[in-house]
């Protein structure tokens, strides 16, 4: 599974990122995506990125993406609005 999250200060630029995020994967948070772990998908998600979203980022903007295998620990706690299944607690 691969997690991304972001912290995008720009309404319009936040917006459409998350837009493009949803196509590969599922909301679990507001600004943390579950993703289906295949070296395809996350080469296509970085090109994305790479290409088309860094160079509209400011200084103020950041992407977390995040490759678990299956030896992760996985904890839950407290309610998730966006997601019915567990999260991985990285640490």
């Amino acid at each position: 599974m691969i997690i991304i999250s972001y912290d995008i200060a720009n309404d319009k630029l936040r917006t459409k990122f998350s837009k493009f995020i949803q196509k590969y994967g599922n909301r679990m948070q507001f600004s943390v995506y579950k993703i289906k772990n295949s070296k395809r998908m996350l080469s296509v998600i970085k090109n994305e990125i790479d290409n088309k979203f860094e160079k509209l980022f400011g200084e103020e903007d950041s992407v977390l993406i995040i490759e678990t295998s299956e030896n992760c620990k996985i904890s839950k706690y407290g309610f998730i609005k966006h997601e019915e299944s567990d999260i991985i607690v990285v640490g």
